[in-house]
């Protein structure tokens, strides 16, 4: 399987193509395709509290996860998270292995709940992975995301306790 840490300042080099394939794509995510490498960077590997995690393969970076908090203050205690696979990579159960290492990563932290804000409706793969793990969807922003092929889709609202 592959092996989960801590990703370090060195790591960028072997996230960012990752990141930027994900979201050049414009299908799972609301940041600009057009994002620089550099604004990426600022957006994926932000200071503590935030933790930025990957995912390796056969030594190589093979996915990708950004734990922090929703809020500050009075709501750090709900995590939100993102998560990018390496497109090749998809449907080898890295996804799902990354994202139970960043639920017991969130409860390690103290994180009471974990709580997605926008989750493409159109993106099955990641909803039904969230929904088999225990998120629920709380609402839906109807037409909320620009979904190049589908057209205008919902974002859904999911949440779960830690």
């Amino acid at each position: 399987m592959a092996e989960f840490r801590v990703a370090s300042a060195d790591d960028w080099a072997a996230i960012w193509p990752i990141w930027h394939t994900v979201v050049a794509a414009a299908d799972t995510y609301t940041w600009s395709p057009d994002t620089t490498e550099e604004q990426a960077r600022a957006l994926w590997m932000p200071p503590p509290p935030a933790v930025t995690v990957v995912a390796e393969r056969d030594g190589a970076v093979v996915a990708t996860a950004l734990l922090k908090p929703v809020q500050s203050g009075p709501g750090d205690h709900v995590a939100n998270a993102g998560f990018m696979v390496d497109p090749a990579r998809f449907g080898g159960g890295i996804g799902r292995a990354l994202a139970e290492f960043v639920l017991d990563e969130a409860r390690r932290r103290g994180y009471r709940a974990m709580q997605f804000s926008a989750v493409v409706a159109a993106n099955v793969r990641a909803v039904g992975l969230w929904t088999s793990l225990g998120f629920d969807i709380i609402g839906t922003v109807p037409e909320a995301f620009r979904h190049p092929t589908e057209g205008l889709v919902g974002l859904h609202i999911m949440h779960r306790a830690l």
